[in-house]
């Protein structure tokens, strides 16, 4: 088990380097896409990612102590790189003094970590499929709200609670792209009748937007995850009850 979780952890972490630098980075310095297509792009990466850490590693631990690893390893790199006019040319941030990708790392591995001891260290591995559904209703979620807010929002949302120039556009695109990556990831990877798979995406996919949109500084992928999987984790234990 040592030996298959070791290479695991050198699959994730080539996984994150392709995937969530070296394309990412080759976008930002060659492509005309907007910066934003780019981010949402990247965190959509960073949500697939889940699976690698769910299907090949050995235990929950070792998933934990895997995610971790990224953060040890990349913090401080993007932290010595941050103030260079390389990571200006090659990497999306949109604070002028760097640190956001830093503290989305720290924010995605840190739910990912929560989740992960939840549904697998602590509730065992037949529950493991509910961190997937948590994190890919933010990741897909997440990337439909701002890339629709911020190229076909025209609504704005002005409320106290609310941070920055959200849409009821976005949102509205958050619950879809919720709906869908619950319905289908409950369906193929938690093994759940389709029937099952859309009330619960029915019910929570509307509980993802609402969160999103009340998070602010960029904890909805800590608060859309955790909020996902709270409202899932009873509904298929009412549905196992009934016998559905």
């Amino acid at each position: 088990m040592i030996v298959s979780d070791f290479f695991a952890a050198i699959l994730l972490m080539i996984y994150y380097l392709v995937g969530l630098v070296a394309i990412p980075a080759m976008l930002k310095a060659w492509s005309k896409l907007p910066d934003e297509v780019i981010r949402k792009t990247q965190h959509v990466g960073y949500s697939l990612s889940i699976f690698i850490l769910l299907q090949l590693f050995s235990s929950w631990y070792m998933a934990v102590a895997a995610a971790f690893l990224l953060v040890l390893l990349a913090y401080p790199a993007l932290l010595l790189i941050e103030k260079t006019s390389v990571y200006q040319r090659l990497f999306v941030d949109r604070t002028k003094r760097g640190g956001e990708l830093r503290k989305q790392l720290i924010y995605v591995q840190v739910s990912f970590a929560i989740l992960i001891f939840l549904f697998w260290g602590l509730l065992g591995a037949k529950w493991h499929y509910m961190v997937a559904v948590a994190v890919m209703a933010w990741g897909f979620g997440d990337a439909a709200a701002a890339l629709v807010g911020k190229f076909f929002g025209k609504r704005g949302i002005i409320h106290r609670w609310v941070e920055g120039a959200k849409t009821l556009e976005g949102t509205a695109a958050m619950i879809a792209a919720a709906f869908l990556a619950i319905f289908f990831t409950l369906l193929f990877f938690g093994g759940q009748s389709w029937c099952v798979s859309l009330l619960i995406a029915l019910a929570v996919a509307p509980i993802c937007g609402i969160v999103e949109l009340f998070s602010r500084r960029g904890t909805d992928t800590l608060t859309v995850p955790l909020a996902a999987a709270a409202a899932i984790f009873p509904l298929v234990c009412l549905f196992v009850h009934l016998g559905w």
